[in-house]
């Protein structure tokens, strides 16, 4: 099935309204970030939710046997919401947007790291600190990745900024100008 963020994003705006309704905010949150984990994890559901040959019902059951007792009843209607109205495929999209908006209602700001070698706490905090000085960002989500090919240095994607401080980019940047002559120009 072709990814459709709109239809995502409606049902994931459907679902947080009626969570801030109902006071079960951060409860219907931990179900969502619990569904898109198990959708990760488990191709064969994902396949499931996509096949046009299995029933509806089918699907319901198999959905319901995995998540019982670990979702909230109004989680549970609302997959049985997506299964009547044949947006089960949908699920994974639907618990991401979910994510992004949950995130967006309560000023979070997601922050990705990527390092070449595993970082300290302390190092974590110090960033932090500097990006919520800095973006007057009240809550961050810090997401952490190690790649070996930046040799040292890290790379920070707050929002649609991107701040490459990385060994492997400086690198770059001076093999570019030898292979534009920069340097030749420069002492002539």
């Amino acid at each position: 099935m072709a990814p459709n963020p709109r239809l995502a994003a409606r049902y994931a705006k459907s679902i947080l309204d009626l969570a801030v309704e109902r006071g079960e905010l951060e409860t219907i949150y931990k179900d969502m970030v619990f569904l898109r984990a198990i959708c990760r994890s488990s191709r064969d559901l994902v396949n499931l939710l996509n096949s046009p040959v299995v029933k509806a019902d089918k699907k319901r059951q198999i959905l319901e046997a995995i998540t019982a007792g670990r979702i909230s009843p109004l989680t549970t209607a609302f997959n049985a919401l997506l299964m009547s109205k044949e947006r089960e495929a949908y699920l994974p999209e639907i618990a991401a947007a979910f994510e992004e908006q949950y995130k967006v209602y309560k000023g979070i700001q997601t922050v990705k790291l990527t390092t070449a070698v595993p970082i300290s706490e302390s190092v974590k905090k110090t960033i932090l600190d500097k990006v919520k000085q800095e973006r007057k960002v009240p809550q961050i989500d810090l997401e952490t990745a190690v790649r070996e090919e930046l040799i040292g240095g890290f790379v920070l994607e707050i929002g649609d900024k991107l701040i490459d401080a990385s060994v492997a980019y400086d690198l770059h940047k001076i093999k570019q100008q030898f292979e534009n002559n920069d340097f030749i120009y420069k002492i002539r």
